[in-house]
Formats: structure tokens, sequence, C-alpha cells
């Protein structure tokens, strides 16, 4: 038996405020939605996803704090270097943009970060190895 990663999940300081990020910056919409204990949860995944990986979102987190030098983060991958400069300048015009889009070599590629409402980063990249755009690249 092999294990398979299929949800993340966060408690979440305003639930309304990360559902819509996650909405709004990563185009994940909600799939499941219930009372548990004594709040709301939410489900929530990509189009065609539903059934293999979702993020949880459960109300009562605290706003996390990272260090500048934190990298910590979920990555997200686009189709092109546009679509990343675009989630960049809509995450500089919403105030969340924490890593201007940048180039480095394989197998990161392009990418910019965001912060979520919660104070988690969130990567969106073109050229990893990994989900849209990973044929771009070659292992060089």
């Amino acid at each position: 038996m092999h294990p398979s990663l299929t949800h993340i999940a966060l408690h979440v300081p305003d639930l309304d405020a990360c559902v819509h990020f996650y909405e709004h910056f990563c185009g994940m919409h909600i799939v499941h939605e219930r009372s548990g204990k004594g709040s709301r949860i939410v489900w929530l995944a990509e189009t065609g996803n539903e059934h293999r990986l979702i993020f949880v979102l459960m109300p009562g987190g605290t706003v996390r704090n990272l260090a500048s030098d934190d990298y910590s983060h979920f990555g997200f991958a686009l189709a092109s270097r546009e679509q990343v400069d675009e989630i960049a300048i809509k995450a500089q015009q919403a105030g969340c943009l924490v890593w201007a889009p940048r180039d480095e070599p394989y197998p990161v590629g392009y990418y910019c970060g965001v912060r979520d409402p919660a104070g988690n980063n969130v990567e969106f990249s073109y050229g990893q190895p990994l989900g849209s755009g990973s044929d771009a690249f070659t292992s060089a």
C-alpha cells in the first residue's frame, strides 16, 4: 500500500477571506461545506481535481507571521510566464505580493509569491517539472 496525499487542512483566522482568496487567486471552488465542531468547514479544489487534492479550511486559526526568509508555501503551476505576471499584478494591487516575479534555474522556473489572508505564502510558477508548463523546461 502506498499512501496518497488527498488534502491539506488549515485553521484560518478569517474563513470567508481565505475562501475568497483561493477562489480569486487560485481558481479553486467550494466542493463541500458543512457545520462541524461548532463552526463552518469548507473544502476547496481545482476543477478536475475534486477527488485528488483539496484544501480543508476551518475557522479558529491565527495569522502566521512568517519571517522574511521563510519560504514555506503552497505551490500552484500556471500555463505561462504571462499568467505569473498577471497574478503578480493582481496581488500587487491587492497588497499581498511578497515575491515579485523572478527566474531561477531549473527546476524552479519563473515564479512569484503571494500571501493569503492567514499569512501563508502561495507560489505561482511556470516551468517547473510539475503541473502546467512542465514540458517547457528540460533538465540542463
